[in-house]
Protein backbone atom coordinates (compact mmCIF):
# COMPACT_ATOMS: atom_id res chain seq x y z
CA UNK A 1 0.00 0.00 0.00
CA UNK A 2 1.43 3.38 -0.99
CA UNK A 3 1.58 6.24 1.50
CA UNK A 4 -1.35 8.22 0.09
CA UNK A 5 -3.69 5.24 0.17
CA UNK A 6 -2.50 4.43 3.68
CA UNK A 7 -3.35 7.94 4.89
CA UNK A 8 -6.78 7.69 3.28
CA UNK A 9 -7.30 4.35 5.02
CA UNK A 10 -6.27 5.87 8.37
CA UNK A 11 -8.70 8.76 7.83
CA UNK A 12 -11.60 6.41 7.01
CA UNK A 13 -10.85 4.28 10.05
CA UNK A 14 -10.60 7.40 12.23
CA UNK A 15 -14.02 8.49 11.00
CA UNK A 16 -15.53 5.12 11.95
CA UNK A 17 -13.78 5.02 15.32
CA UNK A 18 -14.44 8.67 16.21
CA UNK A 19 -18.10 8.49 15.25
CA UNK A 20 -18.52 5.26 17.21
CA UNK A 21 -16.96 6.89 20.27
CA UNK A 22 -19.42 9.79 20.05
CA UNK A 23 -22.30 7.34 19.51
CA UNK A 24 -21.44 5.57 22.77
CA UNK A 25 -21.13 8.88 24.61
CA UNK A 26 -24.44 10.02 23.08
CA UNK A 27 -26.20 6.93 24.44
CA UNK A 28 -24.53 7.47 27.82
CA UNK A 29 -25.54 11.14 28.05
CA UNK A 30 -29.11 10.44 26.95
CA UNK A 31 -29.52 7.81 29.68
CA UNK A 32 -27.84 10.13 32.18
CA UNK A 33 -29.73 13.36 31.44
CA UNK A 34 -32.98 12.79 29.53
CA UNK A 35 -35.11 11.22 32.32
CA UNK A 36 -34.48 14.23 34.56
CA UNK A 37 -35.14 16.66 31.70
CA UNK A 38 -38.40 14.91 30.80
CA UNK A 39 -39.52 14.99 34.44
CA UNK A 40 -38.75 18.72 34.65
CA UNK A 41 -40.68 19.49 31.44
CA UNK A 42 -43.68 17.43 32.58
CA UNK A 43 -43.78 19.15 35.97
CA UNK A 44 -43.38 22.60 34.41
CA UNK A 45 -46.28 22.03 31.98
CA UNK A 46 -48.37 20.63 34.82
CA UNK A 47 -47.80 23.78 36.87
CA UNK A 48 -48.57 26.11 33.96
CA UNK A 49 -51.71 24.09 33.14
CA UNK A 50 -53.06 25.07 36.55
CA UNK A 51 -52.79 28.76 35.59
CA UNK A 52 -53.67 28.56 31.89
CA UNK A 53 -56.64 26.38 31.01
CA UNK A 54 -55.63 26.41 27.33
CA UNK A 55 -52.79 24.03 28.20
CA UNK A 56 -55.20 21.46 29.66
CA UNK A 57 -55.98 19.84 26.31
CA UNK A 58 -56.03 16.26 25.09
CA UNK A 59 -53.10 17.00 22.78
CA UNK A 60 -50.97 18.28 25.64
CA UNK A 61 -51.95 15.36 27.85
CA UNK A 62 -51.03 12.88 25.12
CA UNK A 63 -47.72 14.67 24.55
CA UNK A 64 -46.81 14.45 28.23
CA UNK A 65 -47.83 10.78 28.27
CA UNK A 66 -45.56 10.05 25.29
CA UNK A 67 -42.70 11.89 27.03
CA UNK A 68 -43.30 9.73 30.08
CA UNK A 69 -43.10 6.57 27.97
CA UNK A 70 -39.86 7.81 26.42
CA UNK A 71 -38.47 8.43 29.90
CA UNK A 72 -39.49 4.90 30.92
CA UNK A 73 -37.79 3.43 27.83
CA UNK A 74 -34.57 5.32 28.60
CA UNK A 75 -34.67 4.33 32.27
CA UNK A 76 -34.86 0.66 31.23
CA UNK A 77 -31.48 1.14 29.53
CA UNK A 78 -29.87 2.43 32.72
CA UNK A 79 -28.02 -0.85 33.24
CA UNK A 80 -26.05 -0.24 30.01
CA UNK A 81 -24.94 3.28 30.99
CA UNK A 82 -21.56 2.32 32.47
CA UNK A 83 -20.83 0.05 29.50
CA UNK A 84 -21.46 2.89 27.03
CA UNK A 85 -19.14 5.19 28.96
CA UNK A 86 -16.35 2.59 29.22
CA UNK A 87 -16.50 1.73 25.53
CA UNK A 88 -16.67 5.41 24.58
CA UNK A 89 -13.45 6.09 26.49
CA UNK A 90 -11.69 3.12 24.84
CA UNK A 91 -12.79 4.25 21.39
CA UNK A 92 -11.63 7.80 22.10
CA UNK A 93 -8.19 6.43 23.00
CA UNK A 94 -8.12 4.55 19.69
CA UNK A 95 -9.18 7.71 17.87
CA UNK A 96 -6.24 9.59 19.42
CA UNK A 97 -3.89 6.74 18.45
CA UNK A 98 -5.07 7.08 14.86
CA UNK A 99 -4.35 10.81 14.95
CA UNK A 100 -0.77 10.10 16.04
CA UNK A 101 -0.54 7.40 13.38
CA UNK A 102 -1.55 9.93 10.73
CA UNK A 103 1.26 12.23 11.90
CA UNK A 104 3.70 9.34 11.47
CA UNK A 105 2.42 8.68 7.96
CA UNK A 106 2.74 12.36 7.04
CA UNK A 107 6.19 13.09 8.47
CA UNK A 108 8.13 9.82 8.54
CA UNK A 109 9.62 7.50 5.97
CA UNK A 110 7.39 6.33 3.09
CA UNK A 111 8.02 2.76 4.29
CA UNK A 112 4.44 1.99 5.31
CA UNK A 113 4.65 -1.59 6.59
CA UNK A 114 5.06 -0.71 10.28
CA UNK A 115 2.31 1.93 10.15
CA UNK A 116 0.01 -0.47 8.31
CA UNK A 117 0.54 -3.11 11.00
CA UNK A 118 -0.29 -0.58 13.72
CA UNK A 119 -3.43 0.39 11.80
CA UNK A 120 -4.54 -3.24 11.63
CA UNK A 121 -4.02 -3.63 15.38
CA UNK A 122 -6.18 -0.56 16.04
CA UNK A 123 -8.89 -1.86 13.70
CA UNK A 124 -8.91 -5.19 15.56
CA UNK A 125 -9.32 -3.39 18.90
CA UNK A 126 -12.07 -1.22 17.39
CA UNK A 127 -14.07 -4.26 16.26
CA UNK A 128 -13.97 -5.60 19.82
CA UNK A 129 -14.93 -2.32 21.51
CA UNK A 130 -18.35 -1.48 20.08
CA UNK A 131 -21.74 -2.07 21.67
CA UNK A 132 -24.27 -3.68 19.36
CA UNK A 133 -27.30 -1.64 20.48
CA UNK A 134 -27.81 2.05 21.25
CA UNK A 135 -30.55 4.36 22.47
CA UNK A 136 -33.09 5.44 19.88
CA UNK A 137 -32.08 8.73 18.20
CA UNK A 138 -28.56 8.46 19.64
CA UNK A 139 -27.25 8.60 16.06
CA UNK A 140 -28.66 12.14 15.65
CA UNK A 141 -26.92 13.29 18.82
CA UNK A 142 -23.72 11.48 17.79
CA UNK A 143 -23.67 13.34 14.47
CA UNK A 144 -23.81 16.64 16.33
CA UNK A 145 -21.12 15.60 18.79
CA UNK A 146 -18.77 14.31 16.07
CA UNK A 147 -19.17 16.90 13.33
CA UNK A 148 -19.76 20.03 15.44
CA UNK A 149 -17.79 19.38 18.65
CA UNK A 150 -14.92 17.10 17.56
CA UNK A 151 -11.77 18.41 15.84
CA UNK A 152 -11.87 16.45 12.57
CA UNK A 153 -10.03 18.71 10.12
CA UNK A 154 -7.16 16.22 9.85
CA UNK A 155 -9.62 13.53 8.74
CA UNK A 156 -11.35 15.85 6.27
CA UNK A 157 -8.01 16.38 4.49
CA UNK A 158 -8.06 12.78 3.27
CA UNK A 159 -11.73 11.84 3.66
CA UNK A 160 -13.77 14.98 2.77
CA UNK A 161 -17.14 15.33 4.53
CA UNK A 162 -20.21 16.57 2.69
CA UNK A 163 -22.87 18.51 4.56
CA UNK A 164 -25.87 16.68 3.09
CA UNK A 165 -24.18 13.30 2.67
CA UNK A 166 -22.36 13.01 6.00
CA UNK A 167 -23.24 15.72 8.51
CA UNK A 168 -27.02 15.20 8.49
CA UNK A 169 -28.25 11.69 9.43
CA UNK A 170 -30.27 9.88 6.77
CA UNK A 171 -33.04 9.13 9.27
CA UNK A 172 -33.30 12.86 10.03
CA UNK A 173 -33.70 13.62 6.32
CA UNK A 174 -36.46 10.99 6.07
CA UNK A 175 -38.18 12.42 9.16
CA UNK A 176 -38.03 15.98 7.78
CA UNK A 177 -39.40 14.90 4.38
CA UNK A 178 -42.26 12.90 5.90
CA UNK A 179 -43.11 15.75 8.30
CA UNK A 180 -43.11 18.25 5.42
CA UNK A 181 -45.41 16.05 3.34
CA UNK A 182 -47.81 15.63 6.27
CA UNK A 183 -47.90 19.39 6.84
CA UNK A 184 -48.44 20.11 3.12
CA UNK A 185 -51.25 17.58 2.70
CA UNK A 186 -52.93 18.73 5.93
CA UNK A 187 -52.35 22.44 5.39
CA UNK A 188 -56.07 23.17 5.07
CA UNK A 189 -56.90 21.45 8.36
CA UNK A 190 -54.04 23.21 10.14
CA UNK A 191 -55.18 26.61 8.87
CA UNK A 192 -58.75 25.85 9.96
CA UNK A 193 -57.57 25.04 13.50
CA UNK A 194 -55.47 28.23 13.62
CA UNK A 195 -58.36 30.38 12.37
CA UNK A 196 -60.73 28.79 14.89
CA UNK A 197 -58.26 29.49 17.69
CA UNK A 198 -57.89 33.13 16.57
CA UNK A 199 -61.66 33.60 16.31
CA UNK A 200 -62.15 32.07 19.76
CA UNK A 201 -59.60 34.46 21.25
CA UNK A 202 -61.13 37.37 19.38
CA UNK A 203 -64.60 36.50 20.70
CA UNK A 204 -63.28 36.47 24.26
Amino acid sequence: MDNNNLKKHIAETAYNVGYSAKLHFASFEMIEKLPGLISFISMAFGIYALAFSELSTKLMSCTLLVLGLIGLYITMKNGDKANYETKGIKLTDLFNELKHLMLKAEHQSPDTEIINNELQDIEAKYNQSCASHHIMFATWFAHYKFFWEQQIGWIDNYRPFGFFRDKIPLTLWVTLIVTTLIVVFNCTNILAVVCEFINTKGGN
